[in-house]
C-alpha cells in the first residue's frame, strides 16, 4: 500500500515536474479515488487539529492554519477533465463520489466546534488588513450559508438537499454530452450540400470518415451546427438540424432532463428556504453586485425596452428578404433565422464567415490574441513541449511578466471531440495563493477551452470571426487568474461575485473588431497577404448588425433563469409551458411545439449560472463603459492597462468587486457607453 501511495501523483506535496504542471501522464485512473478518499482524510485531521487546540482562537490558528492539499490537486483535475476530457469510467465514478465528496464538505462546514471558533475568532479578532478581514467575513458568512446557525434537524435535512443537488446536476451535465454526442446528420446525396460552404463539405466528409461512414456527417457542435445553419439551402434539413438542437434531453430516453429541471429549481429553493430565504434568488444576491432581485429585474426590462425596437426592426428586416423567396404570407421560422439574416449581411455589409476564415488561420489567432496582451500588459507566452497535457490537442504555455519573471500556465484546448462538453469555457488547475511559510508567490494554471472549427486533411484551422471573439473572452478569464496577487487562495484568480467575473472576459471582445488590433495578425494562410482595409471596413460597418435581436434573445434567456429562481413554492408545472411563459415578452419568432432550452440550460442547472444569467449583461454594461476609458485614453495604451490590471485583474475577491471597479475608472459604470456601442437610441 505504500507503495501504491508514493506512485499516486497526487499525494505528493508538490508536482515534480516542469512549473509544477499536473503531471497528466503519470495520472493513472485510480489514482482520482484513491487521492479523494485519502485527502478527505487528511482534511478531517487538519480539522480536528483546529477544533482541538486549547489555545484561544486567533485569525492564524482557526482561519488560516496550513492545511493538506490533496483533495483541492485530485479534484481540480478530476472535475476539469470531466468537462474536457471525460469517458464512461470517469462519469461513473464522478456519480460515485460527487455524494461523498458533498457529504464530506458538508460536514465541515455544520461542524459545531468549527464554527463556534470561527464565530469566536469574528467576534474578538486583533486589527486586520483588508484582506484578512475580507477572508474571515467570507469564511463566516460561508458557514451562515451552509447552515451553521440551523437545528440539528435542519442541518441534517440540508446536508441531505445538497447532496441529492449534487447528483442530480451531475446527471444533468452528463445527460447533455451523451445527448449532443448521439445525433449525427448523415448525408449521402451531394444535393443535400447546396448553399455549405467548401470548409463545411469538408469538415463534415472528415466527420464522416471519423465516424465509419460515407458521405458526410453534420453534428450539434457549434462548428458543424452553427455554419449548417447558416448556409445549408435545405429548409427541411436546417428544419430537422434545429428541432435536433432545440429537443435535447427532452426524448423518452435516459438522457431526458425535462425531469431533472424540476427536481434542481425545488431542491434549490428548499436549500433557501432552510436557511431563512424566500427564494433561491434571494439567497443568491446576496453574495452579487446587483445586491437585489428588483436591481437584476430592472436591468432586464431597461435592455428589454431599450433595444426591442431595435430587434423588432431586424426580424422584419430579415421576414421581408425572406419573403422575397418564400412569398408575401411566409412566417419566419427560426431554423430559417440563421439562414435569411447571413443573406440579409451579405446583401447589406457583403460579408460574412467564410470570406474571412482565410485570415484567421488559428496559429496566427493565437499569435494576435497573445500579442494583444503583450502589446497591453508586457506579458510573454513561450510554448513548453516538456509538459505533460491530458489530449493531444492540447498546448501548454508558460507566461512571463514584463520583467521575466514566471507569471503562470496557460493550457490552450481548441477543438471539439466526444469526450468533451460543448461550450466554451475558462478553468484552473491551480489557483494563486502566497506561501507564507515556505515563502513566495504560487503562480496560477489556467486552461482555455473551446469548440472551434478543427483543421481537415487540406486546410488548417481557419476560425471564424465569432471563434476569434470567443478567444478573446476565454482569454480574458484566463488574464483574469494569471494576474492575481493575492495572499489566500480563496480569495485569488477569478473567485469574484458571479455578476462581476465576466467583467475581464468580455472587456476583451472589444478589440475583435478594432482594425489596430486585426492588422497585427489576419494574414491569409495561402499568401501571407494581410486582411485587406476594405474587408476590416465592413467588419466595422457591420458589427452591431442584429445586435437589438442579439441582446434581447440574452434578456429572454436571463429571464427564464429568474422565473425558475424566483418561485417561492415547488414546481411542478409543465417545464415547457413553463418556459414559454417566462420569456414570451422577448420571443421574436415562433416558438415551436416540443422544443425546450431548460432540458440543455446547462449554465443554469448544472453550471454556476442558476439566478446569475443575467450577470452577462451586467457585466457588458461594465465592459462597455471600461472600453470607453480605453477610447478615450487609447485602446493600446499600457498606463490605461496598467491601472486596469492593478485595480481590476490582479485583485481578485479582496474586496468588493465594485469598489474595486470605480477606484479604476474613477466614478460609477453607467448604460450609456453599452448603448453608443451597439448604436442604440435610448428614448
Amino acid at each position: 500500500m505504500q507503495q501504491e501511495i508514493q506512485q499516486n501523483p497526487f499525494f505528493n506535496k508538490t508536482y515534480d515536474t516542469p512549473l509544477e504542471s499536473v503531471p497528466f501522464d503519470k495520472i493513472r485512473f485510480e489514482h482520482y479515488e484513491q487521492a479523494m478518499l485519502d485527502g478527505m482524510k487528511r482534511d478531517d485531521q487538519d480539522i480536528e487539529r483546529i477544533t482541538n487546540n486549547p489555545e484561544q482562537p486567533t485569525f492564524e490558528n482557526t482561519v488560516i492554519p496550513k492545511g493538506d492539499r490533496t483533495l483541492t490537486r485530485v479534484t481540480n483535475v478530476f472535475f476539469n477533465l470531466l468537462s474536457a476530457h471525460t469517458n464512461d469510467e470517469m462519469d461513473a465514478l464522478a456519480q460515485k463520489m460527487s455524494p461523498i465528496l458533498t457529504e464530506h464538505s458538508n460536514k465541515i462546514m455544520l461542524n459545531q466546534k468549527l464554527w463556534e471558533r470561527v464565530k469566536a475568532v469574528y467576534e474578538n479578532h486583533r486589527p486586520l488588513s483588508t484582506e484578512e478581514n475580507t477572508l474571515l467575513e467570507n469564511m463566516y458568512q460561508s458557514f451562515i450559508r451552509h447552515g451553521a446557525l440551523l437545528s440539528a434537524e435542519k442541518k441534517e435535512e440540508f446536508a441531505r438537499l445538497q447532496m441529492e443537488l449534487s447528483q442530480v446536476t451531475l446527471q444533468y451535465q452528463q445527460n447533455m454530452l451523451k445527448d449532443t454526442n448521439d445525433f449525427l446528420l448523415h448525408l449521402t446525396d451531394e444535393k443535400d450540400l447546396s448553399g455549405l460552404p467548401e470548409s463545411q463539405i469538408e469538415a463534415a466528409a472528415q466527420a464522416a470518415r471519423e465516424h465509419g461512414k460515407e458521405g458526410w456527417v453534420f453534428t450539434l457542435h457549434a462548428p458543424s451546427y452553427g455554419p449548417f445553419m447558416t448556409y445549408a439551402d435545405s429548409a427541411e434539413l436546417r428544419r430537422k438540424m434545429y428541432m435536433a438542437h432545440m429537443t435535447l434531453c427532452t426524448h423518452d430516453n435516459a438522457n431526458n432532463n425535462l425531469t431533472l429541471v424540476p427536481r434542481i429549481v425545488n431542491l434549490r429553493r428548499q436549500l433557501a428556504n432552510i436557511l431563512g430565504y424566500p427564494t433561491f434568488a434571494d439567497f443568491i444576491v446576496v453574495k452579487r453586485c446587483a445586491e437585489s432581485i428588483e436591481r437584476i429585474n430592472h436591468l432586464l426590462e431597461e435592455l428589454r425596452d431599450a433595444y426591442m425596437p431595435t430587434a423588432i426592426r431586424e426580424v422584419e428586416e430579415v421576414t421581408e428578404l425572406a419573403r422575397e423567396k418564400e412569398g408575401s404570407d411566409y412566417t419566419l421560422m427560426p431554423w430559417d433565422f440563421a439562414y435569411y439574416t447571413h443573406k440579409l449581411k451579405m446583401k447589406r455589409y457583403n460579408i460574412d464567415s467564410e470570406m474571412l476564415r482565410p485570415y484567421f488561420e488559428l496559429s496566427q489567432v493565437k499569435k494576435g490574441v497573445f500579442g494583444l496582451a503583450t502589446r497591453l500588459y508586457g506579458i510573454t507566452f513561450h510554448k513548453r513541449d516538456d509538459v505533460a497535457v491530458y489530449h493531444p490537442d492540447v498546448e501548454a504555455w508558460e507566461v512571463q511578466d514584463k520583467d521575466g519573471t514566471y507569471l503562470g500556465l496557460l493550457y490552450t484546448d481548441f477543438h471539439p471531440r466526444s469526450s468533451k462538453q460543448s461550450g466554451a469555457w475558462m478553468t484552473t488547475f491551480k489557483e494563486q495563493w502566497i506561501d507564507e511559510e515556505e515563502g513566495g508567490d504560487s503562480r496560477p494554471q489556467a486552461s482555455v477551452n473551446m469548440n472551434f472549427t478543427k483543421p481537415t486533411d487540406s486546410k488548417p484551422a481557419l476560425l471564424t470571426l465569432g471563434e476569434v471573439e470567443t478567444f478573446l473572452h476565454e482569454f480574458g478569464h484566463s488574464l483574469h487568474a494569471l494576474f492575481s496577487r493575492v495572499r489566500f487562495e480563496s480569495l485569488s484568480c477569478t473567485n469574484v461575485y458571479w455578476d462581476f467575473v465576466e467583467l475581464p472576459s468580455q472587456f476583451m471582445e472589444n478589440y475583435v473588431t478594432e482594425p489596430e488590433f486585426l492588422n497585427t495578425f489576419a494574414r491569409h494562410y495561402q499568401t501571407g497577404e494581410p486582411i485587406p482595409e476594405e474587408l476590416i471596413k465592413r467588419i466595422a460597418q457591420s458589427k452591431n448588425f442584429m445586435a437589438g435581436y442579439n441582446c434581447v434573445r440574452q434578456v429572454s434567456l436571463g429571464l427564464l433563469d429568474m422565473a425558475y429562481y424566483t418561485l417561492k413554492d415547488d414546481f411542478e408545472g409543465d417545464v415547457i409551458a413553463f418556459e414559454k411563459e417566462a420569456w414570451k415578452s422577448c420571443q421574436l419568432l415562433p416558438q415551436v411545439e416540443g422544443t425546450c432550452m431548460s432540458a440543455q440550460f446547462g449554465h443554469i442547472m448544472s453550471g454556476g449560472y442558476a439566478a446569475g444569467y443575467y450577470s452577462y449583461k451586467w457585466a457588458e454594461v461594465l465592459d462597455a463603459d471600461a472600453f470607453s476609458v480605453f477610447k478615450k485614453e487609447g485602446i493600446f495604451n499600457q498606463s490605461t492597462a496598467q491601472r486596469f490590471r492593478d485595480e481590476v485583474l490582479s485583485r481578485g475577491a479582496t474586496e468588493p468587486p465594485m469598489t474595486l471597479y470605480r477606484r479604476f475608472r474613477g466614478g460609477e459604470p453607467t448604460i450609456d457607453a453599452l448603448l453608443e456601442r451597439n448604436g442604440i437610441r435610448h428614448e
